[in-house]
């Protein structure tokens, strides 16, 4: 790392040393990696390890163990600068993705998959972290929505360069996780040497941050991450097992959405800062409430696969809006609780992954349509809850049932 250089004064570097462009670099290499990891995921451990459907189970709770865990980032706070370990562990993510080929067997998997949802995990924690401190709060909107369009640019890019070149080349999984987890660590190593260390001018708190006055932000995390389990769990599922989708079928399903995202992302970030996070929350879990049911329509009354190909597009751009949460931390935060209450929240956010998934596909078994249906039950408990957030939250003013007084420390 280079000198450190205070965040009012990033202003006066070359473009490509700002902060804003470390966020976008980050953005683009932590895809190249999850993305191709995940598009071979059920291929390679059925061709390489025999999986089956016990196997692939305990595989997802493995991967999902560091992110109920993200709350460890503050202890690694105390020891490394969050932009350290921003790059670090988008370093073990690319590095666990290149070597995954490597050790084709059920513990071999396994434990390439803990480090890489380590790196995951812990990069995604600290990145909102530094999204929030670094950018503005009159352009976070518009900046989160131009991220998100980068991070699926290079997912786009990755997917078509596999659908392009795996059979005319004849490629490997080796030859196509080393080369994806090479790229990262190749533009991890490039932000790190030329990029100073941006110092932020509220220092942050390395110790347990938990605040009765962000009760509504954490039980919004809560629910937003039951209600993304039922969606990666079981909505990709229900194409597969009720639709029968081939597998070029569902990566095409993921390019329309990869596409859709592109053009979306930006216009989601516009539509928050025009319209406010109470709003724009409002119409995401309304129509993640319709879209649920429309779900549990197509077991209930047998409606067609090209309504649910539209819906599970429609049910990702809602999903997309989900970066009105993360505005509405930082408008009523301390800016010291920034990054402690990124990985809380995380924590918090991950709770229903331990559970859910295992807990749903026993009911899934007797009745796919009431999984969906419960999804919309919870859609609605988040609709009431966003109802509670404030037209123009700040802190003290954190729900419709506080005041804008100087805001208490707990």
């Amino acid at each position: 790392m280079n000198r450190t250089v205070p965040l009012a004064d990033a202003g006066a570097l070359p473009w490509w040393q700002r902060p804003v462009t470390l966020l976008f670099l980050m953005a683009v290499a932590m895809p190249l990696s999850f993305a191709t990891w995940s598009a071979l995921l059920n291929n390679f451990v059925i061709d390489a390890a025999d999986f089956d459907g016990s196997d692939i189970g305990w595989l997802h709770s493995v991967r999902e163990i560091p992110g109920f865990l993200a709350i460890g980032v503050i202890l690694v706070l105390l020891v490394m600068r969050e932009q350290v370990l921003a790059l670090s562990a988008l370093a073990l993510l690319g590095a666990a993705t290149a070597v995954t080929a490597w050790f084709p067997s059920m513990a071999g998997i396994l434990i390439i998959t803990m480090l890489s949802s380590i790196g995951f995990h812990y990069y995604e924690t600290v990145n909102q972290s530094l999204q929030l401190q670094w950018l503005p709060k009159e352009r976070a909107p518009q900046m989160l929505g131009w991220l998100l369009a980068a991070a699926s640019g290079a997912t786009f890019v990755a997917y078509v360069l596999i659908v392009m070149t795996w059979e005319a080349f004849e490629l490997s999984y080796n030859t196509v996780y080393l080369a994806s987890g090479g790229i990262t660590l190749v533009l991890v190593a490039w932000c790190a040497i030329a990029f100073p260390q941006f110092e932020s001018p509220t220092p942050q708190r390395k110790s347990f941050v938990l605040r009765r006055r962000y009760w509504l932000y954490y039980a919004l995390q809560f629910m937003s991450g039951a209600r993304r389990q039922i969606f990666v769990v079981f909505a990709g599922f229900m194409m597969v097992e009720r639709f029968g989708f081939a597998v070029h079928e569902v990566t095409g399903l993921y390019l329309i959405n990869l596409m859709v995202n592109l053009v979306a992302a930006p216009l989601l970030g516009k539509a928050v800062h025009r319209f406010g996070e109470r709003r724009v929350l409002i119409f995401e879990y309304t129509g993640l409430t319709l879209v649920f049911l429309c779900y549990g329509g197509l077991y209930w009354f047998g409606w067609g696969v090209v309504l649910a190909a539209v819906l599970y597009v429609i049910d990702h751009i809602f999903f997309g809006l989900a970066l009105a949460l993360k505005t509405y931390f930082q408008k009523i935060a301390d800016p010291a609780d920034i990054a402690p209450t990124a990985a809380v929240a995380f924590t918090i956010n991950h709770i229903a992954a331990v559970f859910l998934p295992f807990l749903l596909g026993y009911l899934w078994m007797v009745s796919p349509g009431a999984v969906f249906g419960l999804a919309a039950c919870m859609a609605l408990i988040s609709l009431s809850l966003a109802l509670l957030i404030p037209r123009h939250p700040v802190p003290g003013h954190e729900t419709v049932f506080t005041t804008a007084l100087p805001a208490p420390a707990e």
